[in-house]
């Protein structure tokens, strides 16, 4: 698809496109925080419930209806961009180096995340990811083997085609992907102390529109959602 064919998004669209599947995610969160909890499993689990009932229905879902709208029918072909071909190698390549990048950042401003966490959002409830040993191995396997299917995968894979596929050509103005980016953060509402390293950290990812190949951007999403899930999974494995 052509960019100077895209029909462009108002700013008040646009912020309401990025944020709001966010927070419906966050309110089906902090809903249903307890009642996962009275059944015994760390409150990831609530997050995962909400990825898997609100994020991908909501964002596949208004895709699939705007290509409906288009063609008359529910595809997501003319709706995504940045769909072009590269080089396999290349995504070997990219997807490598851009993960990396994205480590670095992430791993330089934990000191800001951890500061902001402390001094502004100290109030807020941490997600409990069950690593803290008061979980059988039963009740981490589901949590963990969930988490693998709708968190490392289904999501970033969905997000990608709605926020960097979908979202991202509609803006205006040179600076529509550091706009882009820092709405992307935001939109993740449960953790706000992350806004700035969120919003520098997935910058790289954003190099797949300079290849128009949205594909990259997708391998990446998942490595970087992939390892919460690694590291549960080795935490279940080192259960005795």
């Amino acid at each position: 698809m052509k960019q100077d064919q895209i029909e462009k998004h108002s700013t008040t669209q646009s912020v309401i496109l990025h944020l709001l599947p966010g927070i419906l995610v966050g309110c089906f969160y902090l809903l249903a925080r307890q009642p996962v909890a009275n059944i015994g499993y760390p409150s990831i689990i609530a997050l995962i419930l909400a990825y898997a009932f609100i994020l991908i229905p909501v964002e596949l879902g208004y895709l699939l209806y705007q290509g409906k709208k288009k063609t008359g029918r529910f595809t997501l072909q003319g709706i995504i961009s940045y769909r072009n071909s590269i080089p396999w190698w290349q995504y070997l390549v990219w997807a490598f180096v851009i993960f990396i990048a994205v480590g670095v950042i992430f791993t330089l401003l934990k000191p800001v995340d951890a500061f902001l966490q402390e001094r502004l959002f100290f109030w807020m409830p941490d997600i409990n990811y069950g690593l803290d040993g008061n979980y059988s191995r039963e009740t981490l396997t589901v949590t963990y083997s969930m988490a693998l299917i709708f968190v490392a995968v289904l999501s970033p894979l969905v997000e990608e085609l709605y926020f960097r596929g979908y979202l991202l050509p509609r803006m205006k103005g040179k600076f529509a992907p550091l706009l882009h980016s820092f709405l992307f953060a935001v939109q993740h509402v449960l953790e706000p102390w992350m806004i700035i390293t969120r919003t520098l950290g997935f910058l790289p990812i954003l190099f797949g529109v300079k290849k128009k190949n949205i594909y990259i951007g997708i391998i990446v999403h998942i490595l970087c959602n992939m390892v919460n899930v690694v590291t549960g999974i080795a935490f279940i494995v080192k259960m005795t």
